[in-house]
C-alpha cells in the first residue's frame, strides 16, 4: 500500500512552530538553568519567541493556503487573529513577569506545598515565584494560534486541549489566597472537561451526518469543506447535523463564556492570579471566537437560517446575564468577569452576521476589547495592601484622592467598557451593531443597546466610589508599577484611546483580512 504524506507549508505554520519550539526550550531551561537565573531567562525567551511569531505572521501576510493535509488554513482571519493573540500575549507576559510590585511576583514558588503550613508562609514571604508559568503560557499561546487556523474539527479539538490544559494549571498557581486559586482551577478543569466532551461528541455526530450525506468521495469527514458540501447538498435527515452543531456550540460557547455556559467565569477570574485572569480575558476570548467564526462562516454557513435564531437568543441571554449580574458584584475581578460575559454577547451579535462586515467588525472588537481588559487587570494588580491585592469594591473608595493618576486611568478604561465616545469600546460596539443592522438583525442591536445602558451602572458606580468618596483607613495604596507593568498599562491605555479616536487603520486591516479560504 502506497502511503502519501501530506504536503506541509512550514513557512505558513512558522508562528505556531516558533512558539511551540520556545515552549520546549522553556521546559529545558527549567531542567538545566539554576533557579536564580530562570526568571530572566524565561522572560527574555518568551518575549523573543512572541516577537519571532509576530514577525512570521507579518511575513505571511499575503498567504492564503490550506496545508498539513487540509488540517490548517492560513488566510486573512487566521493571520489577523494570530497577530492579535501574539500582541496581547506579549502584554500578558509583561504582567506575568512583573516581580517589583510584589516580592516574588504573583505566583507561588512551590505549588505542592500544603496551604497554610509554615513552609507555605515562608515561601509566600521570601521566595521567587514559579518560573514554570512561562513555558505553560507559551504552550497555551501556541495552542491558540493553531485553534484559529484549524480547518477541521479534529485539529480544532486538539488545539482546544493544547491551550486549555496549561490554563487549568496556571489558574492554580496564585501566591496568595491559594485555596481560592486551587478551587477556581478545579472548577475550570471539571467544567472544561465536560465542554470538551460535548465538543467531541458533537464532532462524532457531524461525522455521522457527512457519512449519511454520501456526497463525498471519502464517504464522510470532519474537515470544513466536507461538512459545508454535506450541509449544502445533502438530502439526508438533518437530525444528526443539528444535534452535532448544538454539541459543538456548547464546547465553543463555554470557552467564550456565553450564558448559560458562563458559570465558571466569575469564580475563575476571581481565584486565578490576576495576570492569568487578564491573559484569559483577552487571548482566550480571541482564540475561542476565532474558532467559532470559522465554524459558522466556513463549515455551517449553509445552515445559518436554522442556527441564527438559537445563537441569537443565547447572545441576548448572555448580554442580559452579564449586565444584570455585574450590577450586584462587590469584587472588582468578579465585576470584570461579568463584564466579559456581557461582551461575549456583543461579540456573538457580530459573529452571527455571516458577511464580510460582520467578520471584520467582530475581529476589530476582539482586538479593542483585549487591549482594554488587559490594561484594566494591570491596574487591579497595583491596588494592594499588606495581604496582597485589594479587590473588594469598598476598598476602592477614595482611591482617586490617594492616587489620581491610576484612578484616572482606570476611570478611562471603565468608560471604554461602557462604550463612551472617543474610546475603543464605542467604535467597536458601533461597528458590530452597524453590521448587525445592515444584516436585518435589529432585535439583537436593540438588546445590545439596552444591556449596554444597564452595564454602564456598575462601571459608573466604581468611578463614583473612587472620586466622590473619602478615603478611609482601609483604602489601600497603589503600588508603583515596575517597568513591565507600566509598559503593558501604557500600551493598553494608548491603544484604547487611539482605536477610539482613529480606528480607521485597524478597521481597514480587519476588512482586508475578512475572507476565509474555503
Amino acid at each position: 500500500m502506497d502511503l502519501k504524506l501530506p504536503d506541509i507549508d512550514y513557512a505558513a505554520l512558522a508562528p505556531i512552530l516558533v512558539l511551540f519550539g520556545a515552549s520546549l526550550v522553556g521546559v529545558l531551561v527549567e531542567a538545566f538553568i539554576p533557579r536564580k537565573r530562570r526568571h530572566l531567562t524565561q522572560l527574555v525567551l518568551g518575549l523573543l519567541a512572541l516577537t519571532g511569531a509576530l514577525v512570521a505572521v507579518v511575513l505571511n501576510a499575503q498567504d492564503r493556503v490550506v496545508t498539513a493535509g487540509g488540517a490548517v488554513a492560513v488566510d486573512g482571519p487566521t493571520l489577523f487573529l494570530q497577530g492579535a493573540i501574539v500582541v496581547l500575549a506579549g502584554m500578558a507576559l509583561m504582567l506575568i513577569g512583573e516581580r517589583s510590585v510584589q516580592r516574588g511576583g504573583a505566583f507561588v514558588a512551590h505549588a505542592a506545598v500544603t496551604v497554610g503550613s509554615p513552609e507555605d508562609q515562608r515561601q509566600a514571604a521570601d521566595e521567587g515565584g514559579a518560573t514554570e508559568v512561562y513555558p505553560l503560557t507559551l504552550f497555551a499561546v501556541s495552542g491558540m494560534l493553531l485553534f484559529v487556523a484549524a480547518n477541521d474539527l479534529l485539529t480544532m479539538f486538539i488545539a482546544l486541549e493544547a491551550f486549555s490544559l496549561p490554563l487549568y494549571l496556571l489558574c492554580a498557581l496564585a501566591r496568595r489566597r491559594r485555596l481560592l486559586s486551587q478551587e477556581s482551577a478545579l472548577k475550570y478543569f471539571l467544567l472544561g472537561s465536560y465542554a470538551s466532551a460535548f465538543f467531541l461528541f458533537g464532532m462524532a455526530l457531524v461525522y455521522g451526518f457527512t457519512v449519511g450525506a454520501g456526497g463525498t468521495g471519502s464517504g464522510g469527514g470532519v474537515d470544513f469543506g466536507t461538512i459545508r458540501t454535506a450541509v449544502t447538498d445533502s438530502a439526508a435527515s438533518e437530525v444528526l447535523l443539528f444535534a452535532g452543531l448544538a454539541l459543538l456550540s456548547i464546547g465553543l460557547l463555554f470557552k467564550i463564556a456565553a450564558a448559560p455556559f458562563h458559570v465558571w467565569t466569575p469564580d475563575v477570574y476571581q481565584g486565578a492570579p490576576t495576570p492569568i485572569t487578564g491573559f484569559m480575558a483577552a487571548c482566550t476570548k480571541v482564540a475561542a471566537f476565532g474558532g467559532l467564526l470559522r465554524v459558522l462562516h466556513v463549515a455551517f454557513s449553509g445552515a445559518s437560517w436554522d442556527f441564527t435564531p438559537v445563537l441569537g437568543a443565547i447572545a441576548v441571554l448572555t448580554m442580559l446575564v452579564g449586565a444584570i449580574l455585574a450590577v450586584t458584584q462587590t469584587d472588582i475581578k468578579r465585576l470584570l468577569a461579568y463584564s466579559s460575559v456581557a461582551n461575549a454577547g456583543y461579540l456573538l451579535v457580530g459573529a452571527l452576521v455571516l458577511s464580510k462586515d460582520g467578520l471584520s467588525s467582530t475581529m476589530f472588537y476582539l482586538v479593542a476589547y483585549g487591549f482594554t481588559v488587559l490594561a484594566a487587570f494591570g491596574v487591579v494588580t497595583l491596588v494592594r495592601d499588606a495581604d496582597g491585592e485589594a479587590t473588594h469594591l469598598s476598598r476602592w473608595a477614595g482611591l482617586g484622592r490617594r492616587s489620581p493618576l491610576y484612578a484616572g486611568l482606570f476611570t478611562f478604561l471603565l468608560l471604554a467598557f461602557a462604550g463612551i465616545p472617543l474610546t475603543s469600546g464605542f467604535t467597536s460596539k458601533f461597528a458590530v451593531f452597524g453590521a448587525a443592522l445592515d444584516a436585518g438583525q435589529s432585535w439583537l442591536v436593540i438588546a445590545g443597546v439596552l444591556t449596554s445602558m444597564i452595564l454602564a451602572f456598575p462601571y459608573l458606580r466604581v468611578v463614583v466610589m473612587m472620586w466622590l468618596s473619602e478615603p478611609g483607613e482601609s483604602t489601600p495604596t497603589v503600588s508603583l508599577p515596575g517597568g513591565l507593568t507600566a509598559a503593558a498599562l501604557m500600551i493598553g491605555v494608548v491603544a484604547t484611546l487611539v482605536l477610539g479616536v482613529a480606528p480607521a487603520p485597524l478597521l481597514d486591516l480587519a476588512n482586508g483580512a475578512a475572507e476565509f479560504v474555503r
